[in-house]
C-alpha cells in the first residue's frame, strides 16, 4: 500500500511495532462509505466490509459496532495482540483507525477464504 498518512508510535499503541494508521476519510473512500455492497460479513463485535485502496490494494475492514460493547481498551488490547502475531495461517493486520470514535482494524484481504469453510469442509 502507498503510505498511509501516518504511523501510530510504540507509545500509543504500548507494543514494540509501528501499525499503519489511515485516516477515516480514506477508509471511507475505500468502502464507499461502508455500503451494503461491500460488506462481508458480520462478527461479534461488528460488520467486515471489503475497501479497496488507491493502489487497488484490496483489504477487509473490521468497524468496531458501537453497540457492541467493546471500548477502547479492548479495541487496544486487540490491536497489540494481533499486531504481535504474525503466521501464514493467520491474516496479517495492515493498519488500523481511531478517529471520530471510530475504531477499525485493516487486515490484509482473502478472497474466497473462510475458516468456517477450511476447518469445516464447506
Amino acid at each position: 500500500m502507498e503510505s498511509t498518512e501516518g504511523s501510530m508510535s510504540a507509545e500509543a499503541a504500548k507494543n514494540d511495532t509501528e501499525l499503519p494508521l489511515y485516516t477515516l476519510r480514506r477508509i471511507l473512500a475505500a468502502t464507499n462509505n461502508f455500503t451494503e455492497a461491500n460488506k462481508l460479513g458480520e462478527g461479534g463485535f461488528g460488520p467486515y466490509y471489503k475497501g479497496i485502496f488507491s493502489e487497488n490494494q484490496e483489504a477487509a475492514i473490521k468497524r468496531l459496532s458501537k453497540k457492541s460493547g467493546q471500548g477502547h481498551e479492548e479495541f487496544m488490547n486487540e490491536l497489540k495482540l494481533i499486531a504481535k502475531l504474525q503466521h501464514t495461517n493467520l491474516v496479517r493486520l495492515l493498519g488500523c483507525c481511531v478517529e471520530e470514535k471510530e475504531m477499525i482494524l485493516i487486515y490484509e484481504y482473502m478472497p474466497n477464504r473462510s475458516l468456517d469453510k477450511l476447518f469445516l469442509g464447506k
